[in-house]
C-alpha cells in the first residue's frame, strides 16, 4: 500500500472513532431550546475531508450519520429523534458533509489558506443543517416555514464553532507536518 493510502485509512478511523464517541456519549449534542440540539458532530468529517479529501470526509460523515440513527433508535432524548430512525434523514445528509466542505477549501486553498480553512468549516455545517433540517420538512417532522428559523437559530452558531475549530486544528495539524511530524517544542530542541 502506498503511504498517502494508509494516511487516509488512519486519519478516517481516527476522526471516525472521534465522531462516534462524541455521537455515543452525547457529548456531540449540545442541548439548545426546544429539544433541539447543537451538534458539532459534523467537524471531524470535515477535518477529516480537508486534510485527506471527500472519500475521507464521507466515511467520517457516514459513521456521524450512523451514531445519530443508533442513538435516535435506542436512546432517544429529544421529541424529533423518532424522525432521526429514518437513513435518510440521519445518515444520507452526513455523507455530504466532507465532500462539501472539501469543494469549499479546494476552491480557495493556497494563498488563502486560513480563510479557505474556515469557510469550509461553515460550509460543511450549513450543508448538513440544511439538508437535515429539509429532510425533516420533507418527511413532515417539521412544516418548512421552520426551515429558516432553525437554520437561523441552529445552523449559524454551529456553523461559527465548526470554521473556529476547523482552522484551529487543521492548521496546527499542517504545523506539526511541515515540522517533520514533531511539535514545535521538539523542533526547537533539536536546533
Amino acid at each position: 500500500m502506498k503511504k498517502s493510502v494508509v494516511r487516509k485509512i488512519v486519519v478516517a478511523g481516527v476522526l471516525s472513532a472521534v465522531a462516534a464517541f462524541l455521537g455515543l456519549t452525547r457529548l456531540g449534542y449540545i442541548p439548545w431550546f426546544s429539544g433541539a440540539s447543537l451538534t458539532v458532530m459534523h467537524v471531524p468529517a470535515i477535518v477529516g475531508a480537508v486534510l485527506e479529501g471527500p472519500v475521507v470526509g464521507a466515511v467520517i460523515g457516514l459513521v456521524f450519520g450512523l451514531t445519530s440513527l443508533l442513538q435516535a433508535a435506542i436512546a432517544p432524548t429529544g421529541p424529533l429523534d423518532p424522525a432521526f430512525v429514518n437513513p435518510l434523514i440521519s445518515v444520507l445528509p452526513r455523507l455530504l458533509v466532507g465532500p462539501a466542505a472539501f469543494l469549499a477549501y479546494a476552491a480557495f486553498r493556497g494563498k488563502l489558506e486560513i480563510p479557505a480553512l474556515g469557510l469550509s468549516g461553515i460550509v460543511g455545517s450549513l450543508v448538513n443543517t440544511m439538508l437535515v433540517v429539509g429532510a425533516l420538512a420533507l418527511f413532515g417532522f417539521l412544516t418548512w416555514d421552520l426551515f429558516w428559523p432553525i437554520v437561523t437559530a441552529n445552523g449559524l452558531p454551529e456553523a461559527g464553532a465548526a470554521a473556529i475549530v476547523n482552522v484551529a486544528v487543521v492548521a496546527a495539524w499542517k504545523g506539526v507536518a511541515r515540522r517533520g511530524g514533531k511539535a514545535s517544542i521538539a523542533a526547537e530542541e533539536d536546533r
